[in-house]
């Protein structure tokens, strides 16, 4: 088949193409409209026509990317009313991955993250009704509702053959809008800005962070862009303001029509340009904070540590669609990077479940045969999502039987004991950020014999996950017995940055010929 197809390509133009091919798009139109009527009348179940008339969009759609959406303008208002802060909320960002209702991210500090949802985990029932046949729009609705009322979850972890079951009680709540939430001195030269997302204000608040910093007598900074699913690209191009001189080329985007062809590019000189500065990347980061994070490294400005970021860098708009009003999402164009990277991975021909699967792991080889230039010559890559100058390792994921055991407070349980057990004092607080010895001996084994003998699992862990569970349980005590100041200054203790900040002129410096 592949000689024939091959032979008709070089036959030139006096091949005839088939009249499947030269069928027009009334042609087509009629093809469905026939498929869509045959179904109508002479399917084995009733079905109406909206049903499969979404169907049938949501079908187009998942064929052209994995992003686009469409979605009814009842459920846009509800959503927006989210949004807006007017319900309570787990914390769950949920997307459809091959008919499974997937959790794509949890919000930091949310009802989810203490109940131990992770990104990954399957829905299955809300409330011991099945997900089944619900769409996400309508799940997300479903989760949100009065403050402090209770949601039971049930989810499956792992591969789909043979998952791990797991079910949780979420309490909703209130999420506080705002995309800097930790910003801080690390130690006395260091300062550390976490930016969650690309909200409306990010900007306004990623500067007011600096300057209060500055007053500290911050001299360099790290950027924790960790976990941060993106927003508006204006907000990006509003923080990377903060960084560049004016004029300074931030992303380009690319598509079809001419108008989606634009340059973004800085209109004032940074307050911090000439900041020393390291970002902090993973797999979790996408899209705006892709943006962000290709163009410091671009032009060298910054250097970015972690692992490679998710691969999602599409530029994407709403239309209202006639005549009820519903709403389509729809990718109008690609974002680029100032030396030509496209950010976005390659999603045509393979499933969503795999594209999802991908994540952080760029994308295929062959993309990431060309080079393109930094401005002092450095070599950097496409093949999808923006590669780290200085990899750091994955911590090893979280077992089941850790979010069942946090479900039923174990962790608080032991962590709060003997949080009550240690001194007050700022030397006590200082002690206990490194203090793994004691955090193995007086949590880490304690919880694991309670896990074992409660929930009748063999809760085997190694070096790595032994270490992760130990650091959970300290965080916990940190915030118990010190505050969630300490508990930010626990969590966001960005060691190995720190290890690099004071080489930051060498690492960044031209390639020597």
């Amino acid at each position: 088949m592949v000689a024939i197809a091959l032979g008709l390509l070089s036959a030139g133009p006096t091949v005839r193409l088939s009249h499947a091919q030269q069928r027009s798009a009334y042609e087509e139109l009629q093809a469905f409209s026939g498929v869509l009527n045959h179904v109508r009348t002479n399917y084995v179940d009733s079905v109406s026509y909206a049903q499969l008339v979404h169907a049938a969009i949501d079908g187009m759609l998942r064929a052209l990317d994995p992003h686009s959406v469409f979605f009814s303008r009842l459920d846009y208002e509800k959503l927006n009313a989210i949004e807006r802060g007017e319900l309570a909320v787990t914390g769950l960002v949920l997307e459809e991955v091959d008919s499974a209702v997937t959790v794509l991210a949890v919000a930091p500090k949310s009802p989810a993250a203490r109940a131990g949802i992770l990104p990954g985990d399957r829905l299955v029932m809300v409330n011991d009704t099945s997900v089944a046949g619900l769409s996400v729009r309508t799940l997300e609705l479903r989760l949100a509702g009065d403050k402090g009322s209770k949601v039971r979850l049930r989810l499956e972890r792992g591969p789909r053959l043979e998952p791990d079951p797991l079910a949780v009680t979420v309490k909703r709540d209130f999420l506080q809008a705002r995309s800097v939430s930790v910003a801080r001195m690390v130690d006395s030269l260091t300062g550390l800005v976490r930016l969650e997302d690309f909200g409306p204000e990010a900007g306004k608040e990623v500067h007011d962070a600096l300057n209060r910093l500055k007053g500290e007598r911050m001299r360099r900074a790290v950027l924790d862009l960790r976990g941060n699913p993106g927003g508006s690209v204006i907000s990006a191009v509003e923080v990377a303001s903060e960084f560049f001189p004016k004029g300074t080329v931030v992303f380009r985007t690319r598509g079809r029509k001419r108008d989606v062809d634009t340059t973004y590019v800085t209109k004032r000189d940074g307050a911090f340009r000439d900041l020393p500065l390291i970002v902090l990347i993973d797999e979790h980061s996408a899209s705006a904070s892709e943006a962000l994070a290709g163009s410091l490294q671009d032009h060298d400005r910054a250097l970015l540590m972690g692992r490679r970021t998710f691969g999602k860098a599409l530029m994407q708009t709403t239309f209202f669609v006639a005549p009820s009003g519903e709403i389509l999402n729809l990718t109008i164009g690609h974002v680029v990077s100032p030396s030509g990277r496209f950010i976005q991975r390659r999603y045509r021909g393979i499933g969503v479940e795999r594209y999802r699967a991908l994540a952080g792991k760029g994308g295929a080889g062959e993309d990431t045969l060309q080079e393109y230039r930094t401005d002092g010559g450095r070599v950097v890559r496409g093949g999808g999502g923006i590669a780290p100058d200085v990899e750091l390792p994955k911590p090893p994921p979280l077992p089941v039987w850790w979010s069942v055991a946090a479900d039923s407070g174990f962790d608080d349980a032991i962590s709060d004991s003997v949080a009550s057990t240690l001194s007050g004092t700022a030397p006590a607080r200082v002690a206990w950020l490194t203090a793994r010895d004691e955090w193995r001996t007086k949590l880490l084994l304690p919880f694991l014999a309670r896990v074992r003998a409660r929930l009748k699992v063999a809760a085997q862990t190694d070096s790595a996950l032994d270490a992760r569970l130990a650091f959970n349980l300290a965080e916990r005590v940190a915030e118990v017995r010190w505050g969630p100041d300490a508990r930010e200054e626990f969590v966001f203790r960005p060691q190995a940055a720190l290890g690099h900040i004071g080489r930051l002129s060498g690492l960044l410096a031209p390639p020597r010929h």
